[in-house]
């Protein structure tokens, strides 16, 4: 259910519970007793008060707080399967800066109704290569059990851009900043992260479209000048139920 798909559910409740209030109590005939058990209207009343406040508790948590994310594709098999449900924190980049290795909701730098989920690979900063089927991470091996099957092409961040199997990425189809905002020309610039899929060879991620961003305006690519963000932290795979586990 959508933040405006509650909010209307809340306000039909809250339709009902004045609509209830405002109608006059049927009156008690004369010289006749006063049952001991609440009527059927303050009893109505009382449950919508209680739904009325968890929905607005409810609103709060899912626009603010936590949502939920459907799995539309098999990018990130085997960690998260088509079909897998999962909980997003989105107060957390609020505070802090996403992790090497975090799994990441976020609208993409390239057209597309859906945001992705990516697992962050490079941080700003960072030196990335991969080569022969390995990620290194400056200069060392990062250790990826999770992904289905090693990369079948070569990635390099240098000369202030994206590498792919020795070509550079076009900045007219992805998200590749000015050489003004590169610190150096091999390493990520601030407030930029490189995102695969953990299936590596069957994932549409940064060595398709450039790096994701945590803020302002993308700086090329399909919807340059919009606005860029990281949705929030992907951390509970909550259904189906028998794959129920906190996401590392």
């Amino acid at each position: 259910m959508t933040p405006l798909e509650l909010l209307g559910l809340i306000a039909v409740f809250a339709i009902v519970r004045v609509a209830i209030s405002i109608r006059p109590e049927t009156p008690v005939a004369a010289g006749a007793e006063v049952a001991a058990r609440p009527s059927t209207r303050t009893v109505l009343r009382e449950y919508l008060d209680a739904f009325i406040v968890a929905g607005l508790v409810a609103l709060f948590l899912i626009t603010f707080v936590v949502r939920t994310f459907f799995i539309p594709s098999g990018s990130m098999e085997p960690t998260l399967q088509i079909h897998d449900v999962l909980l997003v924190n989105e107060f957390e980049y609020r505070f802090t800066k996403p992790h090497e290795g975090d799994i990441v909701v976020f609208p993409p730098p390239l057209i597309s109704s859906n945001d992705f989920i990516k697992r962050t690979i490079g941080l700003p900063g960072d030196q990335i290569r991969v080569h022969d089927g390995v990620v290194y991470r400056n200069g060392v091996a990062m250790v990826e059990p999770y992904i289905a099957e090693k990369p079948n092409y070569e990635l390099q961040v240098r000369d202030y851009g994206i590498y792919v199997d020795g070509n550079a990425l076009d900045p007219s189809m992805a998200n590749i900043p000015p050489r003004s905002m590169w610190s150096a020309p091999d390493r990520i610039p601030d407030g930029f992260y490189l995102m695969f899929g953990d299936n590596r060879n069957n994932s549409e991620d940064s060595h398709v479209w450039g790096f994701a961003q945590t803020g302002g305006v993308f700086q090329s690519g399909q919807v340059k000048g919009q606005k860029a963000s990281f949705t929030g932290h992907a951390f509970l795979l909550f259904y189906p139920l028998n794959r129920i586990r906190i996401l590392r």
